[in-house]
């Protein structure tokens, strides 16, 4: 049985981000309030088709106890989807990963909504909206790949320049397991709140033209309470949180402790989130600084948090950030 058909609804996931959603900072969120789904940082097929494909790898690693995640893929070429979605459908990539026999990805999600400028202009990622044969040949590369064995979703936005609800209608009518939007157009980025009453049309989109496709809606959802009355308004089947956990790393909890936190508490997490980072990454396969970014998730609300959170982000290493916490 798919792990989609075995989810609550609503179910609630964690967004897939670069350089964030990685191994480690999943095993924190899960040690907090898990999510009922977690996804990979995004990672492009085309490297991994590549020589750089070892350089590429280590933003697919998981633990064993990760039993709930998507692999989530971007790229350009439809033949390099079909490869990777291949190797990760028959098991061949984590067995590559060292996993144990047994363990493998939850289904495989394709990145068509990042905005960000070098993506858009290699014509990747949010570019396929404007670029239909070529996102219906990932898809279908993609499926084929998979086999069947795994199921297959897309996470988009609501257009490119604009609201294009025919963009949906394309992507219903490839018969996606799940389809997640974010409720605003690539030009939008995040400058204006997310349009969820557009998500609630997509919905009523999903009802006439694929019913079987899960929707889930993304976009500025600071608390599971507040996704709850979204999903409940619209009618959808998940809710993804991205920008929230930065808030609040409880943020899937029915009732969040982290309010409560002491300055102690809270330091203790980070300790514990870049202990567990140096113990996965001995080897430089990520460099130290991407610990930086956290800071703000750990290092706020409480006298004094500014001034350390700016001594803290001049560290550039792993063992330094634990000196400095110390």
């Amino acid at each position: 049985m798919s792990i989609l058909a075995a989810l609550p609804r609503p179910f609630f996931a964690l967004a897939p981000m670069d350089d964030v959603t990685d191994t480690v900072f999943r095993q924190v969120i899960a040690s907090c309030a898990p999510p009922d789904l977690f996804f990979t940082e995004f990672v492009n097929v085309d490297g991994l088709q590549s020589a750089g494909r070892p350089h590429l790898l280590h933003k697919l690693v998981f633990v064993p106890s990760e039993t709930r995640l998507v692999a989530q893929l971007w790229g350009l070429q439809p033949e390099n989807f079909k490869a990777v979605a291949r190797q990760i459908a028959d098991g061949t990539l984590v067995r590559e990963l060292g996993l144990p026999e047994g363990y493998n990805f939850a289904g495989v999600d394709l990145n068509m909504g990042c905005p960000a400028k070098s993506e858009v202009q290699n014509g990747t990622c949010s570019a396929l909206i404007k670029n239909r044969p070529l996102a219906a040949a990932i898809i279908d590369a993609t499926k084929e790949g998979l086999g069947g064995r795994l199921p297959l979703s897309v996470k988009t936005r609501l257009g490119f320049n604009e609201v294009d609800l025919s963009w949906i209608e394309f992507l219903l009518s490839k018969k996606l397991d799940m389809l997640t939007v974010h409720g605003r157009t690539r030009k939008e980025m995040s400058a204006v709140p997310a349009h969820w009453d557009l998500i609630g049309e997509v919905r009523k989109l999903r009802d006439r033209l694929a019913p079987e496709t899960r929707i889930v809606g993304n976009g500025d959802v600071a608390t599971r309470s507040h996704g709850q009355a979204l999903a409940e308004k619209y009618q959808l089947d998940g809710i993804m949180i991205a920008r929230g956990v930065f808030q609040d790393p409880f943020v899937f909890a029915a009732r969040s402790s982290w309010a409560s936190y002491t300055k102690q508490q809270r330091l203790n997490l980070y300790r514990r989130h870049v202990e567990q980072f140096a113990k996965t990454w001995p080897n430089g396969e990520r460099r130290g600084h991407v610990l930086n970014k956290f800071c703000k998730i750990y290092v706020s609300d409480f006298e004094g948090a500014k001034e350390l959170r700016e001594q803290l982000m001049q560290a550039e290493s792993a063992a330094e950030l634990l000196r400095l916490l110390a």
